[in-house]
């Protein structure tokens, strides 16, 4: 038996960093949280890292694998503080960025703002080349052209270059010879080429992931190097691997290369939560929702699987309008951001309204009730004055709250501003943002064909439990669950996901005139791929490949995504192809066109290794009454009763399988607090879930 039997998780937010370390051989979980470390978060790492060996001494030396999620690459695009980056492309397509697809997003705002490009007009370079969309070559390109711009580009200082030319997925020929030009020049410069990064049509999409991939490469390299210098320096000889935005988790060497894949790794990991509690419960409708410091997302999982999208946006300029971020086209879990997070101020509007985010205090200097030098009012201060959180007991007690100092913030700040009450005020705060985020939410869902009456909403994050009792009502969703550890869910949800790969390749052709021989070369050719990625993993386990295309009616803008089971594709029959894209198309769409004649966009490959499943420990406390677990009553606000009333405190740590009880209850571990209305009951399952009926 292996000596090296101990998982950690580790999951950098915005305000906390979350750990998980899993025994395997007892299926034990030791949790940790503590501040995020903005300016080098590896100094969070090994902070946690080493407070964790205090309660599990000796762990780090048997350490087989440390999984982690960042918001490392994301933050670094939203603050602009990657790389100085270039851009080699065709002759005539230096302003693509820009053009983007000529859509406002807000027709009818004649100041509507668009996010700036990652790179200035001046870094970005064209050559004469030009491929037709066949991938035959129309104009060769001139080396010596290329070789010039490079010089150009270096000579202004670059860090890193992004090379897209026009038709390259179907003929790289171009951007190789142009990478090739790169690394004989500058052998130590970043490069990232767009048939390596996105071999997929549509140029300004290509374009602007490409670009993206660049921009934050170096930083995220650095950063990778030193996280894993840091892990080897005390004592770690584990296997690092990194959160994909897919769902899958990868290899520090592939996410180095490729960091765009990595822009949504901590919140995706909540997300594979609750997709493995689905199953485990038989609960196939679910919405998850994960509310930490900074933000709160959400994932509709319908059918016992969480939907993963091919293109989202980051750096939006308008938070919850569509179009007005940059758009990165790679594999991610179909997340929606629906909201603010605990550390998020409230303010008086330029309206006169109460407004509460989207800016954050985040971890330094975090709401005012931290005692870190905040003072702006946050969703955190108001919670801590209605009665829902203990000052003495934040996280487990390490970290006293400031209730007084909170409580003057927000009469100065909200309430005498606005010339309402104080309870007024600080019960706005908590409502606005269950309002704003039920209201987002049940768009997200009714996009998806849901119904917000039959799922279970799942709450994750050490704000989640706070606030999802609120939200669930407002949602109309007749259940609601909390796991245990649910303040570190992301970090947990490593431990269930695959390590796996998306691939992408385009080439557009007919149904009825594809060569069904080409395309099976295509799925193999990324099928190799595939398997050269997942053995930086150190792995010998066999690898399981899932095929799809995306299909559409020709002329049509957009694809629909169609399974492709068979390992032969020159087997498959071409009337089977276009009855499963009709049975699709009908489903999305309510009718289809059986007349129309379609062709294939894209051929896709996901790429993974068996996963290493998680054994949930039964709950045992050594408790058999619910007294046991009673730690007193404090007086805590009721949207119901409009007014303060007593809530009984429960220890979840004496909490027993099959534990029933009544609202209004307060609920406490270290990391998070559930808050029970009166309206609701709850029952404790044998792993510990609180399931919370209204």
């Amino acid at each position: 038996m292996s000596d090296k039997f101990y998982r950690l998780g580790c999951d950098i937010g915005g305000t906390f960093t979350d750990f998980v370390l899993l025994n395997d051989r007892t299926g034990e979980l030791t949790i940790n949280k503590c501040l995020t470390t903005p300016s080098d978060p590896s100094d969070a790492v090994e902070q946690g890292i080493r407070e964790l060996e205090v309660r599990v001494p000796g762990f780090v030396e048997r350490l087989d694998e440390v999984i982690h999620g960042t918001t490392l690459v994301i933050n670094s695009i939203i603050e602009r503080k990657g790389a100085r980056t270039g851009l080699i492309t065709t002759k005539g397509f230096r302003d693509v960025l820009e053009l983007g697809r000529e859509i406002r997003y807000a027709p009818y705002d004649v100041f509507a703002e668009f996010p700036l490009p990652l790179i200035p007009r001046r870094y970005r370079l064209e050559v004469d080349e030009r491929i037709r969309s066949d991938g035959t070559v129309l104009r060769p390109l001139d080396r010596a052209e290329a070789q010039k711009a490079v010089s150009q580009l270096l000579d202004m200082g670059v860090e890193s270059i992004a090379v897209c030319l026009l038709n390259s997925f179907e003929n790289p020929a171009h951007e190789l010879i142009i990478k090739d030009t790169l690394l004989s020049l500058a052998p130590d410069i970043s490069v990232s080429i767009s048939y390596e990064v996105l071999p997929q049509i549509r140029e300004y999409e290509r374009t602007s992931t490409t670009v993206t991939n660049a921009y934050v490469k170096p930083l995220t390299g650095r950063y990778l190097t030193r996280l894993s210098k840091r892990l080897e320096s005390i004592g770690s000889k584990g296997k690092l691997f990194i959160m994909l935005s897919s769902g899958g988790i990868t290899s520090i060497e592939t996410a180095a290369e490729f960091p765009v894949r990595i822009i949504e790794s901590g919140p995706t990991a909540a997300v594979i939560s609750g997709q493995y509690y689905g199953k485990l419960f038989g609960t196939p409708e679910m919405f998850c929702f994960d509310m930490g410091g900074t933000t709160a997302k959400s994932c509709l999982i319908q059918g016992g699987i969480a939907g993963v999208v091919p293109t989202f946006e980051v750096g939006r300029v308008q938070r919850f309008m569509k179009g007005s971020g940059l758009t990165i086209q790679v594999p991610v879990v179909d997340l929606m951001e629906i909201g603010a997070g605990g550390g998020s101020i409230a303010k008086v509007s330029r309206l006169g309204t109460l407004q509460v985010g989207p800016e954050s205090s985040g971890a330094d200097p975090g709401p005012i009730c931290y005692g870190r030098g905040g003072t702006e009012p946050g969703v955190t201060d108001a919670d801590l004055v209605l009665g829902y959180l203990d000052e003495n007991y934040f996280l487990g007690g390490e970290m006293k709250l400031d209730k007084e100092a909170a409580r003057r913030g927000i009469e100065e700040k909200i309430a005498r501003p606005l010339d309402v009450s104080f309870i007024q005020a600080v019960w706005g705060i908590h409502d606005l943002i269950n309002e704003t985020m039920a209201g987002a939410a049940k768009t997200h869902i009714a996009e998806k064909g849901g119904n917000p009456k039959v799922v279970t909403v799942a709450a994750f994050g050490g704000a989640g439990p706070v606030h999802a009792y609120g939200l669930a009502k407002k949602l109309g969703a007749p259940k609601l669950v909390v796991p245990p550890n649910a303040g570190v869910g992301s970090a947990l949800g490593f431990f269930t996901a695959p390590r796996a790969f998306d691939l992408v390749r385009s080439h557009k052709v007919s149904l009825e005139a594809a060569d069904f021989r080409e395309i099976e070369a295509i799925f193999r050719e990324m099928e190799a791929e595939g398997t050269r990625t997942l053995q930086k993993s150190d792995t010998d386990m066999e690898i399981k490949f899932e095929r799809s295309v995306d299909l559409r009616f020709i002329g049509q803008g957009s694809e629909t995504n169609v399974p492709i089971p068979e390992r032969d594709f020159p087997g498959v029959k071409r009337e089977d192809i276009r009855a499963r894209f009709d049975e699709v198309y009908k489903k999305l769409y309510g009718r289809t066109y059986p007349d129309s004649p379609i062709e294939f966009i894209n051929f896709k490959v996901r790429a993974s290794l068996p996963e290493r499943l998680l054994q949930l420990p039964r709950l045992e406390t050594g408790f058999n009454s619910l007294g046991q677990a009673i730690k007193g009553e404090r007086p805590a606000y009721s949207g119901i009763a409009k007014e303060f009333i007593p809530f009984t405190v429960y220890d979840r740590y004496r909490m027993f399988p099959g534990a029933e009880f009544k609202g209004p209850a307060i609920i406490e571990e270290r990391e998070s607090t559930v808050i029970v209305g009166e309206d609701a009951s709850v029952k404790v399952d044998e792993y510990g879930f609180l399931w919370i009926e209204f």
